[in-house]
């Protein structure tokens, strides 16, 4: 397990931020965010044919603007990450050269830089990052039980087997499933506030 010191840096975007010349984590930043942005396209009324382009020109305007925003610990993460994505949308839809370009439907700029559309892009972002997190904090949960613990939660948090049946199978009471999912829910509501510097609520 990593030390407390550099809890901040499991997140994807921790390590960008930390460290913007990680080629290996910009890699995986595209992988993850592209399909997010370029559905916000579709959402939005572009047609398939031009989401993926404009999809990566707001990708792009992401990733410049990624390093050039430094993280205060002392804030909300999410603060932080709202203020990056509403900058990434600022420079995509001022930008001239996509207005003789893409779709052609004016009707279609003109939703793209409506404030309901910036507020979309910037929930959609903090929803992929939250389901980032969401993993490295079941991950590090993990590490801290045992593993009939992690079946017990696994099965009826993360699978939906009725607690009775997870017992059944597990081979304990049905009391014993209860405490062992609601134990590893405690420590993955504690894994996410450590990685957020004690910041999990947001704002």
């Amino acid at each position: 397990m990593l030390d407390p010191a550099d809890d901040t840096r499991v997140t994807l975007l921790h390590r960008l931020n930390k460290d913007p010349n990680d080629q290996h984590s910009w890699a995986e930043f595209v992988s993850m965010y592209s399909p997010v942005i370029r559905g916000w396209c579709l959402h939005w009324g572009l047609q398939d044919s031009d989401a993926h382009d404009v999809g990566q020109n707001v990708l792009l305007r992401l990733t410049q603007k990624l390093p050039q925003f430094q993280y205060d610990a002392t804030r909300s993460f999410r603060a932080w990450l709202k203020t990056l994505t509403h900058h990434a949308w600022h420079d995509f839809v001022t930008e001239t050269g996509y207005r003789n370009r893409g779709s052609g439907d004016s009707k279609v700029l003109e939703q793209l830089q409506s404030v309901a559309a910036k507020e979309d892009l910037a929930a959609r972002v903090e929803a992929t990052f939250d389901r980032e997190l969401l993993e490295v904090a079941l991950a590090r949960a993990r590490e801290r039980v045992a593993e009939h613990t992690w079946a017990a939660f696994r099965m009826t948090a993360l699978e939906n087997v009725p607690p009775q049946e997870a017992a059944d199978a597990l081979g304990v009471r049905i009391s014993s499933v209860y405490l062992s999912k609601h134990r590893v829910q405690k420590l993955v509501q504690e894994e996410i506030k450590q990685l957020e510097g004690g910041n999990a609520d947001g704002e």
